[in-house]
């Protein structure tokens, strides 16, 4: 008997589950904060919405799956993705004892592929539009949720979510969408630049009515250098 056939009888008896990953993806509109859903066209819960999700491939690793689903539902790649829990109870999928990874996703909406993510079923919601979802789903969301705005606090992981120029105002949009609050134009404005993170563009903002604002683009360098410091983005005690 070889190793590969000792070591499969040693697992005899033991029963088999399923592996998954629910995608948890964020975009920006420039004025609210979205999440992408799918309505499903399969049992159980045909017809009703989910995140986007998908099994294991028995050749790839977990990062490797993720990329994978959320490329199928957007067409993107290279955007930021992080693992974030493990659901395991035990009746959490009707069908069969199935394990799911969470992992959440930052995107750009501009930059996806709309006509790919409808052609999946796929629709943008704000949170106050949310439907209910399958599942657990609904947990993995407010978990994704309240994680994200724990980082965008402290980290500058929020500019995954503009296109490549943008305002401080519209930065400044992007944190009040994710916190549902009001913040000090002054007090953010100030903390933003104090960062170093931002290069001037020399160029303005032409969209819209009102005083046309300097265009900004992120300095990609120190974005990476400097991810995982700490900037309080936000007041001590926002959230």
């Amino acid at each position: 008997m070889n190793e590969n056939n000792q070591n499969a009888t040693s697992y005899q008896g033991e029963k088999k589950h399923y592996v998954a990953i629910d995608c948890i993806i964020f975009g920006f509109d420039g004025q609210k904060l979205k999440l992408l859903l799918i309505k499903r066209n399969f049992e159980p819960e045909k017809d009703k919405w989910s995140l986007m999700g998908g099994f294991v491939k028995e050749n790839e690793n977990l990062r490797e799956g993720s990329e994978r689903i959320l490329n199928e539902l957007t067409g993107l790649e290279n955007v930021y993705l992080e693992q974030l829990f493990t659901y395991g109870e035990a009746q959490r999928d009707p069908v069969a004892r199935t394990l799911s990874i969470s992992y959440f996703a930052l995107i750009n909406i501009e930059d996806h592929d709309a006509g790919l993510t409808k052609s999946k079923n796929g629709e943008w919601f704000t949170f106050d539009e949310k439907p209910p979802l399958i599942f657990d789903h609904d947990k993995m969301v407010n978990k994704a949720l309240a994680h994200l705005q724990y980082k965008a606090a402290l980290h500058p992981l929020g500019f995954e979510l503009l296109p490549e120029k943008f305002t401080i105002p519209q930065l400044q949009k992007l944190y009040e969408a994710i916190y549902d609050k009001e913040l000090d134009r002054r007090n953010f404005s100030r903390k933003i630049l104090s960062t170093g993170l931002l290069i001037d563009t020399g160029e303005k903002y032409e969209g819209g009515n009102t005083k046309k604002a300097m265009l900004y683009t992120l300095d990609k360098e120190k974005y990476g250098s400097q991810f995982n410091d700490f900037h309080y983005f936000t007041p001590k005690g926002f959230f």
